[in-house]
């Protein structure tokens, strides 16, 4: 998957808009079992929001590294809510268009 324009992002965070956050990151932080969770609710759903309850600071670097290790893309930040974007590599099973 090729890097998004910033058009295309601001489309899927108008699509993210109505989602409610799937993984939310507590005191434990990163662990396997949240790279795992956030691996298939990729899988499942390809646009995701995370809610951060803990390490609210660290959010921006927490989040590019959950990207970077589910090979997803950050699409933004609002408030303690991460949007996380990864296309599902069988195009029958897309469910997110992307413009």
């Amino acid at each position: 998957m090729e890097k998004l324009r910033g058009s295309q992002k601001k489309n899927l965070r108008a699509q993210a808009h109505h989602l409610k956050p799937v993984v939310l990151i507590g005191a434990k932080g990163i662990t396997a079992q949240l790279i795992g969770s956030v691996d298939l609710a990729l899988k499942d759903h390809e646009l995701i929001k995370i809610k951060f309850g803990e390490f609210k600071e660290e959010k921006k670097e927490i989040s590019e590294e959950i990207a970077k290790a589910t090979k997803s893309e950050l699409i933004g930040l609002i408030g303690n809510i991460a949007i996380l974007y990864r296309q599902n590599p069988s195009p029958e099973k897309r469910k997110i268009k992307i413009p």
